[in-house]
């Protein structure tokens, strides 16, 4: 399976056909993970902030719909949504859980390399 993202920059988008973690641990270079649901109330009040500084993004952004039983968010241990996880060449580097700011989410994009 390919993992639905954006090229780059921010996606809008959550997608139910959720990558397996064999295909996030594959990817190279910098990614975001996110972790929620299009219902979800934090999920909407961190979108501005999420949208603002991601848009502009040079890699790729991922909108996984999670829930109860969905394997790629339980191997990532998410409990809260959202859940922003910062990816290099598939290996976490740092996470965020339900930013509304958007230094919260510069913060966490600044840890690239």
């Amino acid at each position: 399976m390919s993992i639905r993202a954006t090229e780059t920059g921010f996606n809008p988008e959550y997608s139910e056909d959720a990558p397996s973690f064999e295909d996030v641990t594959d990817q190279k270079g910098v990614s975001i993970l996110e972790f929620g649901a299009p219902w979800c109330g934090h999920c909407q009040a961190a979108e501005p902030a999420l949208k603002a500084v991601l848009e502009s993004a040079p890699f790729p952004h991922t909108k996984v719909y999670d829930g109860k039983g969905k394997p790629l968010g339980r191997a990532f241990k998410v409990k809260l949504w959202p859940t922003l996880i910062l990816l290099q060449d598939g290996l976490e580097i740092d996470r965020i859980v339900r930013p509304i700011h958007e230094d919260e989410v510069e913060d966490l994009i600044s840890q690239a390399s």
